[in-house]
C-alpha cells in the first residue's frame, strides 16, 4: 500500500463518516473502509426489502444502518459525508452538515486522490461508454494493465491498492460524479456537450458546469480532448490552460484528428498520417468513426497503430448499444437502450443504411424532443412510443411542419411488451427494429441495463 494511502486513512481513523445511499459505488466503499478498521455508518431511504442483498451484506459485517424517511436527520453530526451520485450536494441537510464543519465527497473523488497511476476521464452527453470501451481496449491490446470503470464497470477504489503507477485508469464520468469534484484527470476528455439532464441540474449552465470539472484542475501537463464540431465543447478550450487536442468529423484540421470522408486522419505542423480507414472498424455509423477518433487522441502517446487497427476490425461493440440481437422471419432486431437522451437516438438511427422500425419513450429529464421530429421522418418507417414521455414526443412529432402520418405512422400503447410485439407484427421481411427510447428507463425499469435486457428476452422469445 503506498504512502498517500496509509497518510489518508491514519488522517480519518477518529472521524465520523457517513455514506449516503447503499448503492453501486458505496457498498464497495463501505466494504473498504471496513477492511482498513474504518468505522462508517451507512444512510438509505429505502427499506431493507427494496435494497436486498447488499443491506443484508452489510448488517453480516456488523456495519450501522439508517433507513426511512428521516434518515438524514442527525446527518450533521458526521465529519465526512460520501454522497452517492445521483444526490445533490445542496439539499438542506448537506448544507446544515457543512455549516458545521462536514465535507461532502465521493467515492470518484477519493478514487481521483488516491489513484496512483494515470487517469483517463471521459465524459459527454452522448458516447461516453464507447469511446471509455475502445481506450480500454486499445491499451490493453498494447499490454497495459487498464482499470475500466465509474460510471460503467467496476467501482475503481476497492481496486486502487493494485493498482501500479505504470497502469492506467480509464473512467467514464457522469455530470452527476463531476458536479462537486475537486479532482481531474490527467487526460481529460469531453466527447460533445446537448441538453441532458434538465431534470436534475438547475439549469444547462449548471450542467456545463459540471462536465468542466473533468479538466478544471488539470495543470500545465494535463491533456484535454474537445469535439471541434460541437460548440459548446470547443468552447470549453478557452477555460482550460492545458494541452488542447481536437478532432472533427466535418471539417479538415491542421492540427488533430479528422475524418475525409474515407479514412481518420491524424494532422500535426503541416504533417498528415492516416490511422484508420471507415471500413476497418466493425462497429457501424458515424458516430463510432468519432468514438474511435476520440479514443485515438488520448492513447496515441501509448501505443503504437496497429493495436489501434486490431480492435477496429475486432471489437463488437458494447451491450445494449446499437446490439444486435436476432433476426427472425427476415426482420433484425437492435437492442440500443443506452440512448436516453435524443441527440443518442439521432445517432442511432443515422447508424443504419434504411428506414428502421423505432421504439422509444421512457422518463421525462426535460429534454426537448423537437431535434428528434426531422430525424424520425427521414428514418423510420414506423414509430412505436411507450412510457411517460409518449405525449411529449408525439407532440414533437406531429407538430413538425413536414410531418406526414402516411410517411410516418406512429403507434402509442402503455405497455412494454406488447409495444414490442406491436413492432413484431407491424415488421416485414426485410425490416429493422430498433429499441431507442431517447429517454431515461426510470418510469418503467430500474435502469437502462434492465430494459434493455427486458427487450432481449422478449424478442428472444419470439416465436418462428
Amino acid at each position: 500500500m503506498n504512502n498517500l494511502i496509509n497518510d489518508y486513512f491514519n488522517k480519518i481513523k477518529d472521524k465520523k463518516i457517513a455514506v449516503v445511499g447503499i448503492g453501486v459505488s458505496n457498498v464497495p466503499l463501505i466494504k473498504y473502509f471496513f477492511s482498513k478498521g474504518i468505522k462508517v455508518t451507512a444512510f438509505d431511504k429505502r427499506d431493507p426489502d427494496y435494497i436486498g442483498k447488499d443491506y443484508f451484506d452489510l448488517k453480516e459485517l456488523g456495519i450501522e444502518i439508517v433507513l426511512g424517511e428521516n434518515y438524514l436527520e442527525n446527518i450533521s453530526e458526521f465529519d465526512i459525508i460520501f454522497k452517492t451520485p445521483g444526490m445533490r450536494y445542496d439539499i438542506p441537510e448537506f448544507l446544515d452538515a457543512m455549516e458545521k464543519g462536514a465535507i461532502i465527497t465521493s467515492e470518484m473523488e477519493l478514487f481521483f486522490y488516491l489513484c496512483p497511476c494515470k487517469i483517463i476521464g471521459i465524459t459527454g452527453s452522448d458516447g461516453k461508454t464507447t469511446t471509455t470501451t475502445l481506450i480500454s481496449e486499445i491499451l490493453s491490446k498494447e499490454g497495459y494493465t487498464v482499470y475500466k470503470g465509474g460510471n460503467i464497470g467496476t467501482p475503481l477504489l476497492s481496486k486502487v491498492e493494485e493498482m501500479k503507477k505504470e497502469d492506467f485508469a480509464v473512467v467514464e464520468l457522469s455530470s452527476f460524479q463531476l458536479h462537486t469534484m475537486k479532482y481531474s484527470a490527467d487526460i481529460s476528455i469531453i466527447t460533445n456537450v446537448a441538453p441532458n439532464h434538465l431534470d436534475w441540474h438547475t439549469d444547462m449552465n449548471e450542467y456545463i458546469d459540471s462536465k468542466k470539472n473533468i479538466f478544471k484542475f488539470q495543470d500545465e501537463n494535463g491533456i484535454l480532448i474537445l469535439n471541434y464540431d460541437n460548440e459548446i465543447s470547443y468552447n470549453m478550450r478557452n477555460f482550460s490552460n492545458s494541452e488542447i487536442r481536437l478532432f472533427s468529423f466535418s471539417n479538415k484540421l491542421d492540427n488533430g484528428i479528422y475524418f475525409d470522408g474515407e479514412n481518420i486522419i491524424y494532422a500535426e505542423n503541416g504533417n498528415e498520417e492516416v490511422i484508420l480507414n471507415a471500413n476497418d472498424i466493425m462497429i457501424p455509423g458515424n458516430h463510432n468513426i468519432q468514438n474511435y477518433m476520440t479514443a485515438i487522441l488520448a492513447v496515441k502517446d501509448f501505443v503504437k497503430k496497429e493495436s489501434i487497427l486490431n480492435v477496429a476490425k475486432n471489437f463488437g461493440g458494447v451491450e445494449h448499444r446499437i446490439e444486435f440481437v436476432r433476426e427472425l422471419n427476415g426482420v433484425k432486431y437492435y437492442n440500443s437502450s443506452i440512448d436516453s437522451s435524443p441527440t443518442r437516438t439521432i445517432a442511432c438511427l443515422n447508424s443504419f443504411k434504411q428506414k428502421v422500425i423505432v421504439i422509444s419513450g421512457g422518463y421525462d429529464k426535460k429534454i426537448p424532443f423537437e431535434p428528434l421530429a426531422p430525424v424520425y421522418m427521414e428514418k423510420c418507417k414506423g414509430l412505436f412510443l411507450c412510457g411517460d414521455t409518449t405525449k411529449l414526443i408525439l407532440d414533437a412529432v406531429t407538430s413538425y411542419e413536414k410531418y406526414d402520418k402516411l410517411q410516418l405512422p406512429v403507434f402509442i400503447c402503455n405497455d412494454f411488451e406488447k409495444t414490442i410485439n406491436n413492432a413484431k407484427d407491424y415488421a416485414k421481411p426485410g425490416d429493422i427494429v430498433v429499441l431507442s427510447p431517447t429517454c431515461a428507463s426510470f418510469d418503467m425499469f430500474k435502469n437502462f441495463e434492465q430494459r434493455g435486457n427486458r427487450f432481449k428476452e422478449i424478442v428472444n422469445n419470439f416465436k418462428e
